[in-house]
Formats: C-alpha cells, sequence, structure tokens
C-alpha cells in the first residue's frame, strides 16, 4: 500500500508522514531528502548554483546519489558516503529549491522513489507524490496550514521556538516564495491530486492529523 502526503513547504508532511508510518509499520519516504542530497552533492563537487539548470542525466549520475533502506526509513549515500546528516545545513536549504526545479533532476528521480517503492507498504511525502510519482496510491492527503502557522513551526525546527515578529515575517516570505517557485514551475508543480484528501493542520495538534491520517489508512485496507 501506497500512501502519498502531499503539501507546501513547513505544512508538516514529513514529521506527520514518519509518525504515520511508525503507527502502520509502513516505511517513510521522504522525497525531499533525495533533492537535499543531490544539492548536497553539487555544492560539494563545487557546482555553482546558477548552473542547476544545466544538469543532465550523465552529470546527475555522477554525483552518485544512492538510497538505502535503514531502519524505518532511508539513508541517503553519495559515492558509498552517508550524507544523510548533511541535508539540512543552511547551504541545502538555500540551494535546493533551484536543485528541485530542473526537469532533468525531477525526471530522474522520478525513477529512483518509484524504485524505493517497490516491494514494500509506503508513506511518501513531497510536493508531487499523488499528481505524479504514485498517482496509484491507494490514499492521498493534501497537508495545508495558514502561512504564519507554517512559518513558525519551521523556525521551531531550526531552535528558534520564539521568534521576534520580524523572524516571522521574514520566514513567512520566504514561504511564499518557495511556494510560487514550486506552485508555477512547469515539471510536476505542486498542487492538490484531484482524489486527495484535503486536511487544514492550523490549530490542529499533531497527534490528531496523525491519528486522522491513520483512520483514513485503516479505512483503505492498511493493517
Amino acid at each position: 500500500m501506497i500512501i502519498a502526503i502531499d503539501g507546501p513547504a513547513g505544512s508538516g508532511k514529513s514529521s506527520t508522514a514518519k509518525a504515520v508510518a511508525q503507527k502502520l509499520g509502513f516505511r517513510h519516504l521522504d522525497s525531499g531528502a533525495f533533492y537535499r542530497a543531490l544539492t548536497y552533492a553539487a555544492l560539494e563537487s563545487g557546482l555553482d548554483p546558477a548552473t542547476f539548470d544545466e544538469l543532465r542525466p550523465s552529470a546527475i549520475e555522477r554525483l552518485g546519489i544512492e538510497a538505502w533502506p535503514a531502519d524505518e526509513g532511508f539513508r541517503l549515500y553519495a559515492h558509498g558516503r552517508d550524507i544523510t546528516p548533511e541535508l539540512r545545513t543552511a547551504d541545502v536549504n538555500a540551494n535546493v529549491s533551484a536543485m528541485a526545479r530542473v526537469p532533468a533532476v525531477r525526471r530522474w528521480l522520478l525513477g529512483q522513489l518509484r524504485s524505493a517503492a517497490k516491494d514494500t507498504d509506503l508513506v511518501a511525502d513531497g510536493r508531487d507524490m499523488g499528481t505524479v510519482v504514485f498517482p496509484q496510491a491507494q490514499l492521498k492527503v493534501f497537508l495545508t496550514a495558514d502561512p504564519a502557522e507554517r512559518a513558525r513551526r519551521r523556525l521551531a525546527e531550526h531552535g528558534q521556538s520564539a521568534p521576534s515578529t520580524e523572524e516571522l515575517a521574514e520566514e513567512t516570505a520566504r514561504l511564499g516564495s518557495r511556494d510560487r517557485i514550486d506552485s508555477e514551475r512547469e515539471e510536476s508543480p505542486l498542487r492538490q491530486a484531484d482524489d486527495a484528501v484535503p486536511i487544514d493542520t492550523t490549530g490542529v495538534s499533531f497527534s490528531d492529523q496523525v491519528e486522522l491520517i491513520v483512520r483514513l489508512a485503516r479505512s483503505r485496507g492498511a493493517g
């Protein structure tokens, strides 16, 4: 069984998907980690982010990115070196959007993500899981939240539990820019699948949103 959870940045996709996977005994596939791995490897190899648009399949292959099943999810490797701990550095955060909008990258990762899903029950999160990567998913969920709420969550992830008004405004604007980039790109734009269940998580506790998705999954045959 495949559960696809999509939504904009800061909507809680990854943390929710991971918790749902744990409750159901499924494997968690964080598609964003794949884009982050490519971004990290590209930066480490000296590539200028301004040239990411020029990446071709052969150059992407040379970055040596592989996903290996581990625990309840996947770890990302570059030429055999585990780079999972490096995927949320400031440099990667600043440049992952540029990598994710490259058509050749999205096409290359399509095969990688589908391969990772073979022969396993999976909860996948991203921005096009239900529309492009796993259109056959038995359950599709689209998470949303108020922009300011998403900004608070993203800052909390980075250790800023009590951000100033200015910091909150800056993060809200940054997420708005990310939303526009993700929604307006030609290749696999962020959008809600026609058969997805929309869930607005503003004011909803984390445990409640996880339980809601678990109930939906079980109503559709999850163990």
